[in-house]
């Protein structure tokens, strides 16, 4: 995954990571323009016409004429993002996916990759062009349970306030998405669902347990990124 450039203040970059900013959900009302929009989807509509994806959650890398327009709408929405995640620098290139009549994306764990060597992925954002008309929801999930997390704790030599829990992680691939896991599905959890709409993002922690709902007409067209805590040119 390649890194973009966001706030390159040095201080900021530095900022040590709190285990709330992992498990923070946090909407971005005004993240994209509906002039914006539309032009995400006149790009997709070129650029991926005929893709369907491989196995659900698979995502297309965004054309660079995408990529453009997200870039923008991130660095304007980096300073409320930051209210609850201040340890953000910049966000991943920008992936793109799809999913329709029959397809979700099923309960998962991001999880913190590379956890003590930056650029480590803090959260996720998300953004769609277009909404199902009926299902396709983005949720999280929420539980006391201790079944995700493993044993370890992070500290200031890893770049995290002292004791951060850190959670088993279900790495994005082929075969990721089409079975949770034991530790993930045994657990009794609570769902939260989301009516964020076209152009809303959702920026959620990478401990955050999320997925979405079925679709049941229509398309789900969205957008998703990595956001880290170190910005790279």
């Amino acid at each position: 995954m390649e890194y973009v450039t966001g706030i390159p203040d040095s201080d900021e970059e530095s900022e040590v990571i709190h285990i709330s900013e992992t498990l923070m959900l946090q909407t971005v009302e005004e993240f994209l323009t509906a002039e914006e929009i539309s032009r995400l989807v006149k790009i997709m509509d070129s650029e991926a016409a005929g893709w369907q994806p491989r196995h659900q959650a698979e995502v297309l890398k965004a054309p660079a004429t995408a990529q453009e327009v997200l870039a923008d709408a991130t660095q304007r929405a980096l300073p409320a993002i930051r209210r609850s995640m201040p340890s953000i620098a910049g966000s991943g290139h920008w992936g793109y996916t799809e999913l329709a009549v029959g397809e979700s994306v099923p309960t998962h764990l991001d999880g913190i990759s590379s956890p003590r060597t930056p650029p480590r992925r803090i959260g996720r954002i998300g953004v769609t062009i277009a909404d199902a008309a009926e299902g396709g929801r983005f949720y999280i999930e929420t539980t006391s349970d201790s079944a995700p997390w493993t044993d370890t704790l992070l500290g200031a030599a890893d770049g995290y306030q002292p004791d951060t829990p850190l959670t088993h992680s279900l790495p994005h691939g082929p075969a990721a998405h089409e079975d949770t896991p034991q530790w993930l599905s045994a657990p009794r959890k609570s769902r939260w669902l989301t009516d964020a709409g076209p152009g809303v993002a959702v920026a959620y922690g990478a401990q955050v347990i999320h997925g979405v709902t079925p679709v049941l007409r229509g398309r789900v067209r969205k957008f998703v990124t990595d956001l880290v805590d170190t910005a790279t040119a």
